[in-house]
């Protein structure tokens, strides 16, 4: 039995036609360009002055050269700058770079031609060397001269150049030598340069974008007070004018930024007592979290903190030490927020018709409603919170540090941080996003200048080693800066609830080495380390939910560590930088150690991440990572200390007490 299987599928004369004709002119492809986030979906970020190095793959059917160049424009220019590209044989990759100088939004890309006046210059130059005749090669580049004379951008002496040298190669009566010699010279090329057609440019679409923000967005020092506890009685509040006060030890402690959670008034709708009681007494002071009252919501300030007038003077008191102020942008509302009876549809309403409060089980904020920013009158609702941050900004404010954006819709925070930033675009957006990674990233690549981490939970070796590598040596270096908090009013780790002070100084100075921007929370340099509860990350007695007075002088404190370690950071260019980290071989699991170099300033730093015990290891720094030979012979310094030691290319014996020392900060000192 003959078994016939019939195909349903159309013959080839049932099938579309398709054209294969190409009507385009473009001759050359590019791809692959970087740097770029999400194919250009989201911007890359530098700061003022910061290089962007640009590559590309760039090529086209045959042996004809191609010129290339990189194309870029601030989003207020007129016409287009540009930059070269120079072509690398292997791997078969061109690269270039320019220097954005003025703050806001960019775009570049990049633009490719064939060049056949290039072409014929090598092809001439060939010939030449092998004897053969030239005299048709001198007409063919002076009509390519002509050509290029008559190009609409060109003008002026440069098109009169180019008509003299065509003249030139044309003369049949002149020398061979003289023609030769002037087609082979330079002083015409740079006249010469650039496509003969506009038709003939290939450019990379779209556009990618570039973020330029000021330098403290990518190097800078936090300290985090709550100004109510800036007082030497809990029975006073503090105000803007005891801040004030303290802003001479702080800019003596190295510090840029002094970060003040919520200025506004607190509600007393459910307000919460001393360590985030339910019921609060009379007279406490609740959470400045909890924002608004009859008083006012986010575009006043608490009473007891004095006035906006005063806010205003307490920014110009600290940029007269060189430091700026930045307040806290929480999108919540207290009950008695005036929002809530104006506003109620901006919130969350249930459907019995009460407003519902905020919550992250098993935690409850019964003082705080949440923003529904989805909500029907979502575009009021953007306005309005779009307008508080320019109330801010007009008053002086830089810096915000956002609070919890993650709970936020992101496309709201893309809208209003170009929004703002158009009006003022030296304004810096902290990200606090303790949330998964991605999250924790798309906010970054949407706009915001910098972002909390992971650095707090990360205190073992292999931990820092993973957590830094992705940091540094990824695609997020294009687009994620790091701020390493070393503790928050939130987060107390254990490593130093246990650790004492060993464990404060060990973290201040990872901190302050692995990454150009770093922040603590008042107390920290005093190391204050008593927990909520055994296996609570909150404080005993937080200042959250009352005024914690201190004795910024107490013994024991790490003062000195701080203020000598933003010296350093200072001085040294190396530890200004976050993509420029090499992890140093050890073989002890307790003892981290890296390299930074930048700018022939070289850094070495050994930490001893057990607080507890004494450990030992030997330290490889290989002598191709200074460029020595093995065994070579060179003197390291360390800027803590004051020490000095002979180091070799190679392995260097390291012992860390970390009652004496938490590391080493060495600067390596060639003779």
């Amino acid at each position: 039995m003959t078994t016939t299987y019939v195909s349903t599928s159309p013959r080839p004369s049932e099938l579309p036609r398709v054209s294969l004709a190409v009507k385009g002119t473009e001759r050359v492809v590019i791809e692959s360009v970087t740097p770029s986030v999400d194919c250009g979906r989201y911007p890359i970020k530098r700061a003022l002055g910061g290089r962007v190095d640009v590559g590309a793959d760039i090529f086209k059917d045959g042996h004809d050269l191609i010129s290339a160049r990189i194309v870029y424009c601030h989003a207020d220019d007129r016409a287009d700058r540009v930059a070269p590209l120079e072509f690398e044989f292997n791997p078969d990759r061109w690269f270039g770079s320019f220097r954005p100088d003025a703050l806001g939004r960019w775009q570049y890309g990049v633009e490719a031609w064939p060049d056949p006046i290039r072409t014929w210059s090598v092809e001439l130059r060939k010939r030449v060397e092998a004897g053969q005749d030239t005299a048709p090669e001198l007409l063919e580049g002076a009509r390519l001269l002509r050509i290029a004379s008559a190009r609409p951008d060109g003008g002026g002496g440069a098109r009169q150049q180019l008509l003299d040298v065509a003249a030139r190669l044309e003369a049949t009566s002149a020398p061979i030598y003289e023609r030769l010699s002037l087609a082979l010279s330079d002083v015409w090329h740079e006249s010469a340069s650039g496509p003969l057609r506009p038709e003939d440019v290939a450019r990379f679409a779209p556009m990618l974008g570039l973020v330029v923000d000021r330098e403290e967005a990518a190097f800078a020092v936090w300290y985090e007070l709550f100004p109510r506890s800036q007082t030497a009685s809990s029975k006073r509040h503090g105000t803007f004018a005891d801040v004030e006060r303290r802003l001479p030890e702080l800019a003596s402690l190295g510090f840029d930024v002094i970060y003040l959670p919520p200025i506004h008034p607190i509600g007393r709708d459910h307000r919460k007592g001393k360590n985030n009681a339910l019921k609060a007494a009379p007279d406490d002071v609740g959470s400045p979290w909890a924002i608004g009252a009859r008083e006012g919501g986010h575009a006043a300030v608490h009473p007891e903190l004095g006035t906006v007038d005063d806010f205003v003077r307490l920014v110009r008191a600290a940029k007269e030490f060189g430091m700026e102020i930045a307040i806290d942008f929480a999108l919540q509302c207290a009950p008695d927020h005036p929002w809530v009876k104006e506003h109620p549809e901006w919130f969350f309403v249930r459907v019995d018709g009460s407003v519902r409060y905020a919550e992250n089980p098993p935690k409850k904020y019964e003082d705080i409603y949440p923003l529904n920013l989805w909500c029907a009158d979502r575009e009021a609702l953007w306005d309005a919170c779009r307008d508080l941050l320019l109330y801010w900004a007009a008053r002086g404010v830089r810096s915000f540090r956002v609070d919890n954006p993650h709970t936020k819709p992101l496309a709201f925070w893309e809208w209003v941080i170009a929004e703002v930033q158009r009006a003022y675009p030296d304004v810096v957006f902290l990200s606090e996003a303790f949330t998964r990674p991605k999250r924790m990233k798309t906010l970054s690549k949407l706009g915001f200048s910098q972002s909390y981490t992971y650095f707090t939970w990360k205190n073992t070796k292999e931990d820092l080693v993973e957590y830094l590598t992705e940091l540094t040596q990824t695609e997020m270096t294009e687009y994620f800066r790091p701020n390493f908090f070393a503790n928050t009013p939130d987060i107390l780790h254990e490593y130093l609830q246990t650790g004492g002070r060993p464990a404060f100084r060990a973290r201040l100075l990872l901190a302050g080495t692995l990454a150009p921007v770093y922040g603590l929370y008042s107390g920290y340099e005093l190391c204050e380390h008593t927990p909520l509860h055994p296996g609570s990350e909150e404080y005993l007695n937080s200042e959250k939910y009352q005024i914690v007075v201190r004795d910024w002088n107490a013994p024991g404190n790490i003062k000195q560590d701080v203020a000598r370690l933003n010296r350093i950071r200072r001085e040294n260019p190396a530890l200004q930088r976050l993509d420029n980290l090499t992890f140093l071989e050890t073989d002890s699991d307790e003892i981290l150690a890296f390299a930074k170099r930048a700018y022939g300033n070289e850094i070495i730093v050994v930490v001893n991440l057990d607080p507890h015990r004494v450990h030992e290891t030997m330290v490889d720094v290989p002598g191709v990572l200074l460029g020595l030979e093995p065994g070579s012979v060179y003197q390291v310094f360390d800027l803590m200390s004051g020490e000095r030691y002979q180091w070799q290319a190679g392995e260097n014996y390291v012992r860390l007490d970390p009652l004496e020392k938490p590391g080493h900060l060495f600067r390596i000192e060639r003779s």
